[in-house]
């Protein structure tokens, strides 16, 4: 079969496989013009950590949690974002909330973990709140007689629900205006539907690598056979070969497989993405959607008090709900082998390149051709954060 561009297509899908099939035949990927030099206090200068909290991270909308997660009417869940305890609920309407999980009277947490209520007692002294926000009772009224209680709800953060997220932004008197964040990038992910997937597990750690270094690991294939050799990811996906997009501040990469040169001698096979590559979408500023045929993992960076320390939530969903035991059983299989790919390959050798950055007497990092979306992630940090590259 020879590939032209007169080749039919059927959409958006196919032309993507077919990239990467071509890559595949000929041993090529796509390439930055040229290598980008990044000096060494983009990742380690303390300053420039803090500006990317107050100026980006709390200003954006960050996907706080899959819509899967409180799937159903009532359901909360907390979990820390920066540092902030934020009580995401479904109301008896099924409306999401995003608060700040902190009551009014002395800010202890009136919410913990996650399950299904209508209302949050504070372990304190025993305010309680509606899943809406609003302060429901206080004990010991008379001593607050003058006090209205509408003005003593929970603080609620702008967020909207779209695309299987309830997105949000970190700053209460701010505003959240989703499409224009991820402009054409809203069409792709739609494409994926993943409010129809279940919500399987997360779990959450730290290590000693800049946030901005972490998300850079799944923005190229150039590390798979040394960093993923014993593993899934090494053996079945072609090393240093990709397919690239940008959609603005976001990306979508496509990692062929080694199975994708099977359509060159039938093209009557399947023709999706992801039955032939790994299609990762990064989602600026933090997220990393990892997509296959059975699910999506969710890799959530964000800093960690200091330039070279991170916090990572991973997070799976499976395409189809798992609606028994034995479905739940095979999904916990996925979640431990796709869990100990990133813990125990990327996140044990992201720590050396923190102490690099952390000990280093060099002036900058050298970001090859073939690490197109890396590049793609510095240039885009870079001009929030006024660095200058070369």
């Amino acid at each position: 079969m020879v590939l032209t561009a007169e080749t039919p297509v059927n959409g958006t899908d196919e032309t993507l496989t077919r990239r990467g099939l071509r890559h595949a035949l000929d041993r090529t990927t796509d390439l930055a013009d040229r290598e980008l030099k990044v000096p060494l206090h983009y990742y380690s200068d303390p300053k420039i950590t803090e500006i990317e909290e107050s100026q980006i991270l709390r200003r954006v909308p960050l996907a706080i949690v899959p819509s899967a997660q409180i799937a159903q009417k009532n359901d909360y869940v907390v979990r820390s974002v920066l540092g902030d305890s934020l009580l995401v609920t479904r109301d008896r309407t099924g409306a999401s909330h995003v608060f700040l999980n902190y009551c009014r009277h002395r800010g202890a947490k009136p919410a913990c973990g996650a399950g299904n209520a209508s209302r949050f007692v504070c372990p304190y002294h025993a305010w309680s709140y509606k899943n809406t926000g609003e302060l429901f009772a206080v004990p010991g009224q008379a001593g607050f007689d003058s006090m209205n209680k509408k003005d003593y709800g929970l603080v609620e953060l702008p967020s909207e629900e779209r695309h299987g997220f309830i997105w949000a932004v970190l700053t209460a008197d701010a505003t959240i205006d989703l499409d224009a964040h991820l402009g054409d990038f809203g069409a792709e992910l739609a494409l994926w539907n993943y409010e129809s997937y279940g919500y399987h597990t997360d779990r959450e750690f730290s290590s000693d690598v800049s946030w901005k270094g972490a998300l850079e690991a799944f923005a190229e294939g150039y590390h798979f056979p040394y960093v993923h050799g014993e593993s899934l990811i090494g053996q079945n996906t072609l090393a240093n070969t990709m397919v690239y997009d940008d959609f603005g501040k976001h990306h979508r990469i496509g990692f062929p497989f080694n199975w994708i040169t099977n359509l060159d001698q039938d093209p009557s096979g399947d023709w999706g993405p992801s039955a032939n590559m790994g299609v990762i979408y990064w989602i600026y500023p933090n997220l990393i959607l990892a997509n296959s045929m059975v699910g999506v993992e969710i890799i959530d960076m964000l800093p960690d008090g200091e330039p070279t320390r991170c916090t990572v939530r991973h997070s799976w969903m499976g395409r189809i709900p798992a609606a028994n035991d034995e479905m739940r059983a095979a999904y916990d299989g996925i979640y431990e082998a796709v869990h100990a790919a990133v813990r125990d390959e990327d996140f044990a050798m992201l720590p050396q390149c923190g102490e690099g950055v952390r000990h280093g007497q060099h002036d900058h990092m050298i970001i090859g051709r073939n690490e197109i979306a890396v590049q793609h992630m510095v240039k885009v940090f870079a001009q929030e954060l006024g660095v200058a590259l070369q």
